[in-house]
């Protein structure tokens, strides 16, 4: 556990939020996990970091169905992902995704890609939708942008109004896929700001980056991957002050 001290309002559950057994993914020949087994609990923050290729973004695209695991058992927040839809649109429900593309729909306004799948999926009324809007963006520092289009604001902006968007939704769980890492290097705090707020509000996160300062900052827990597996597990403070596994050793020594 991480010294409740350094991470002010912090608190992690005693739930289960996340449950994985046995995951393996594989596309033809290639095995992308190879039995990944892990949990995360209420209002946990894990980061997954681990190079290029080694099957972190596949492992968290599987936690909302954007791919489908070959084998094992994933379980969110008590509800077992499999091929029953009215499983699939709860968990979905539950679970917000910001991706490395920002995915914003150009014609629309920042207020319109926010309240759009609270008023069709939520059924929310409008003016209600429009106050979350409000509010949402707010709380990611850029309500004097609302009615502007993502073509007009930087890539840290838009990355703010996709995070916006992901929690007009009112989920359980974000999920991060590096969310900083088409950023220009100035725009690349603004996000993390962000995230790191959502971090102390107690929202349960995994988030792939390789923004190890702030990783050591927000994380409960580390996983590292490599081929597909999770080498090696363990606290922030393991990581940078004594990792056990040679491959972890040396893929720090290159990203440090």
């Amino acid at each position: 556990m991480v010294d409740e001290t350094d991470r002010p309002g912090h608190h992690v559950g005693t739930k289960e939020m996340i449950s994985c057994t046995g995951i393996k993914k594989t596309f033809g020949d290639f095995v992308a996990l190879h039995g990944i087994t892990t949990s995360v609990m209420e209002g946990e923050v894990v980061v997954i970091f681990g190079p290029s290729g080694s099957g972190k973004s596949t492992f968290i695209r599987t936690l909302n169905r954007l791919e489908e695991h070959d084998e094992g058992k994933i379980v969110i927040d008590g509800v077992e992902l499999n091929n029953d839809l009215r499983n699939l649109d709860k968990i979905r429900s539950e679970v917000g995704m910001v991706f490395q593309q920002f995915n914003l729909f150009p014609h629309l306004t920042v207020r319109r890609n926010i309240t759009l799948a609270p008023m069709r999926v939520r059924r929310m009324p409008k003016a209600e939708a429009d106050r979350l809007a409000e509010r949402l963006l707010e709380r990611v520092g850029m309500p004097e942008q609302i009615d502007k289009y993502p073509a007009q604001l930087s890539g840290g902006q838009q990355q703010r109004v996709a995070i916006a968007r992901a929690l007009a939704m009112e989920p359980k769980i974000m999920l991060f896929d590096e969310p900083t890492s088409a950023l220009d290097p100035e725009m690349i705090k603004e996000v993390l700001d962000v995230m790191r707020e959502l971090a102390q509000s107690g929202m349960t996160m995994i988030v792939i980056t390789h923004e190890m300062g702030f990783a050591r900052e927000v994380a409960d827990r580390f996983l590292f991957f490599d081929e597909g597996r999770i080498v090696e597990e363990g606290t922030p403070e393991h990581f940078f002050e004594n990792p056990r596994e040679e491959r972890t050793k040396l893929f720090l020594s290159q990203i440090l």
